[in-house]
């Protein structure tokens, strides 16, 4: 069995998405491996601007984010807001881009789920740890 490399959390949460973007994800892209994002979102009670560092895969020209909140019983924030104000904008790398979410069901859900365990295998670990599905997030371009 392959041993999964240690992990750097040392750039998280706030820290994070300063960085990526004061350098346009220079620093913050590329995190453990992985590629992420910057979400930019509405809250659902505050109305105000909230910006999530997220890790993303691709499929096409849609962008697709998981809601696992690492196995969490409930969802994570960023993905009730979307729920109640799915028009909101990204950034990857230098570029700001309009979206609209919509989360995936069945079989696209389940093809989504495999394109993100490549970028992210821990996701099965925390699908195991709750009793919720955890929701994969399509974000198509607007």
């Amino acid at each position: 069995m392959a041993e999964t490399a240690a992990r750097d959390y040392s750039l998280f949460g706030d820290e994070h998405i300063a960085q990526y973007e004061a350098t346009d994800g220079e620093v913050g892209y590329l995190w453990n491996g992985a590629p992420c994002l910057v979400l930019h979102t509405t809250g659902r009670k505050s109305g105000e601007q909230r910006k999530f560092a997220l890790i993303f895969g691709e499929r096409g020209d849609d962008l697709v984010l998981v809601a696992s909140k690492g196995g969490a019983p409930d969802h994570p924030g960023w993905y009730l807001n979307l729920l109640a104000h799915p028009d909101v904008s990204v950034q990857v790398k230098g570029d700001v881009i309009p979206v609209r979410a919509r989360t995936a069901e069945g079989d696209e859900r389940a093809e989504l789920w495999n394109l993100m365990l490549e970028a992210w295998p821990e996701y099965a670990g925390y699908q195991a740890n709750t009793d919720r599905e955890i929701p994969v997030v399509v974000l198509e371009r607007r």
